[in-house]
């Protein structure tokens, strides 16, 4: 019996991370001696492209094979990216033939490799399937729906995107197994409490006495509006509140230089690594974040979260009090952060710590 190939599709962060989890149940998978064996190649579209962005990754992250391909795309608008992306794809998957392509969640490299793939007839698996925002004016939203129906493999994180695909009539091939960035946190977490005090130390930071704030989505950053906005009221919660904490996304550096806004009194650190972001989520008083990701980390950390978007697709965090859409606007992003509620409910939430093992036994008894 030949080996199932697969080609896994990455290009940012948060898919590093993903890509990781599944990547050790395939190593577990083949240790085990169960047939087919099989054998990833990973496609590295450049997509994040610096040391802090990716480098720094795939070194702290073990578990992540070295590239086989990496692409060089790097930054550019939608359009250039995804066309480059999907260019240089296509070359790689037409020479080495894969019986699967996997893509991860809803960026740019997610639907470029959806879209190579289904081109040349490869089969997709899409991890992280069936989230919706319901606002298509969102990159994303446009990515992981067109992912989603092209995809014959669908792997979901919770009971609601299984319900999404279902109204949308994706009904074949859908499985609800799981996140597998909850594998992630609970191998690294011991690491995490046991660097804490050296990691805060090197921020200057003190356990949950700090605002941790991400922002880097194109909804926020390509909007000088929105910008001046959300910093203008994280520059007055500095000032009368908390001290606020900013590990500074490339795309957001340049868009608040473009944009002439001052990060006076915000404490600006570099991007970090996977650890240190855990570090400071988990040491964090309260998180301000247009991230997904770590909405999620937010929750399993029990660390109220403000997401600074009209609308999330992880809405079960909201249904639970612990997530609260803010927006843009500097009052309701101020007023909420002023009343951190005192939350006693935690129900388990995207919390299967075997959805990659999932992930790896269903495509392992696939009949291709």
């Amino acid at each position: 019996m030949k080996p199932l190939k697969i080609i896994t599709i990455v290009g940012v962060r948060p898919q590093f991370i993903k890509a990781a989890a599944v990547s050790r149940a395939i190593t577990k998978y083949n240790k085990s001696g169960s047939r087919p064996l099989i054998q990833e190649l990973y496609i590295h579209t450049g997509q994040h492209y610096d040391y802090e962005m990716s480098k720094v990754f795939f070194q702290e992250l073990k578990l992540l094979p070295k590239a086989a391909y990496h692409l060089g795309v790097g930054s550019g608008s939608q359009g250039f990216q995804t066309g480059e992306i999907l260019k240089k794809t296509e070359g790689v998957l037409i020479k080495e033939k894969p019986d699967v392509v996997l893509v991860y969640g809803d960026a740019n490299s997610t639907l470029a490799g959806a879209l190579t793939a289904a081109k040349i007839q490869i089969p997709i698996a899409h991890i992280e399937a069936g989230l919706r925002s319901f606002n298509r004016q969102m990159p994303e939203e446009i990515n992981r729906l067109v992912a989603d129906h092209l995809s014959a493999w669908l792997f979901c994180p919770s009971e609601q995107a299984v319900k999404n695909l279902a109204k949308e009539g994706i009904r074949d091939g859908v499985h609800l197994v799981g996140d597998v960035m909850y594998e992630m946190l609970l191998l690294y977490l011991a690491k995490v409490q046991k660097e804490q005090k050296h990691l805060l130390a090197r921020y200057n930071l003190v356990s949950k006495s700090y605002a941790l704030v991400t922002v880097h989505r194109a909804e926020n950053t390509d909007e000088p509006l929105k910008l001046r906005s959300i910093f203008s009221a994280l520059k007055r919660l500095a000032r009368e509140k908390i001290l606020v904490a900013i590990p500074l996304h490339p795309r957001t550096k340049k868009a608040l230089k473009l944009a002439k806004i001052s990060l006076e009194g915000i404490s600006v650190l570099p991007p970090v690594s996977y650890k240190e972001m855990l570090c400071l989520e988990t040491n964090a008083k309260i998180i301000l974040t247009d991230s997904g990701g770590i909405q999620k980390e937010a929750y399993w950390f029990s660390v109220p979260c403000l997401t600074l978007r009209e609308e999330t697709e992880w809405v079960e965090t909201l249904k639970t009090g612990w997530n609260r859409l803010v927006g843009s606007n500097s009052d309701k992003i101020l007023r909420a952060a002023s009343k951190i509620p005192s939350l006693k409910s935690h129900p388990p939430l995207y919390s299967n710590n075997q959805a990659a093992e999932k992930i790896v036994h269903y495509l392992s008894q696939s009949k291709l």
